[in-house]
């Protein structure tokens, strides 16, 4: 590391968990962040001002004004602005040493392989379910860890899927990707504007843990916040041996 590394991440060295060997993985590590909103915004700030090395980020929305309650990488200034650069200058404006690949697409399954691929870690803050599931799917492919969160209203949600760990179950074994959903969007049911940052922030501490090698993931674990009252619920998840994304009788191509 240069002397302005060891300088800008001093606090994250001084903590016995991460040290400079842990630093050093987060400064080689690449992260991908699939949606660049209200959970993408502050989940990569903080990847960014930790020192990730690369920082993909996937979005084909631009920045709307409704966006400014709750998505604290964009600006009034650049509304119309596609998200994925707007997040760009952000990120860029906290750290510079930072490699930010934005990317202006929905990625299809396709696609989704060849970014999963790529990446050390796996940030899903996309808004729709069918997305989460091929992210997911992707991930356990390729085997490599993903983190997923969602909120809306009040509530939010956090889970870590770690293909590395075969107790653990993926996102398919706990949200059947056959199952009939409902889609409920911001902009039909609104959000407490805190609970995307709350939850986002969250998701960029598990990212950095697994990239670290620090502490016990959410690997097993959904962790839901009822924003009302702010209770945390942590809930363990199994494996579901039928699953058709992770189960060792899935057919995967």
């Amino acid at each position: 590391m240069t002397d302005d590394q060891l300088l800008r991440y001093s606090r994250h060295i001084m903590l016995d968990e991460i040290g400079i060997e842990g630093q050093e993985r987060i400064l080689a590590a690449h992260a991908l962040v699939i949606g660049a909103g209200g959970l993408g915004s502050p989940a990569a700030m903080f990847l960014a001002s930790a020192g990730v090395g690369t920082l993909t980020l996937v979005d084909d929305d631009v920045v709307d004004l409704t966006n400014l309650q709750r998505q604290i990488a964009h600006t009034t200034d650049r509304v119309g602005t596609l998200k994925v650069e707007s997040a760009a200058m952000a990120v860029r404006a906290i750290n510079p040493g930072v490699q930010v690949l934005p990317l202006q697409e929905r990625a299809d399954a396709a696609r989704l392989e060849a970014l999963v691929a790529q990446a050390t870690v796996v940030l899903d803050c996309s808004d729709n379910y069918a997305t989460r599931q091929a992210v997911n799917a992707a991930c356990v492919h390729q085997r490599k860890p993903l983190v997923a969160g969602a909120a809306i209203r009040f509530d939010g949600q956090v889970t870590v899927v770690d293909p590395a760990r075969p107790d653990a179950p993926c996102y398919a074994c706990l949200f059947s990707p056959q199952a009939a959903f409902e889609e409920v969007q911001c902009a039909t049911m609104g959000v407490f504007a805190p609970m995307v940052g709350i939850i986002g922030c969250v998701q960029a501490a598990e990212a950095l843990k697994l990239i670290a090698g620090v502490g016990t993931s959410l690997a097993g674990h959904l962790l839901m916040l009822d924003g009302r009252s702010m209770e945390w619920t942590r809930m363990r998840t199994l494996r579901d041996p039928a699953c058709p994304v992770c189960a060792p009788s899935a057919h995967r191509s």
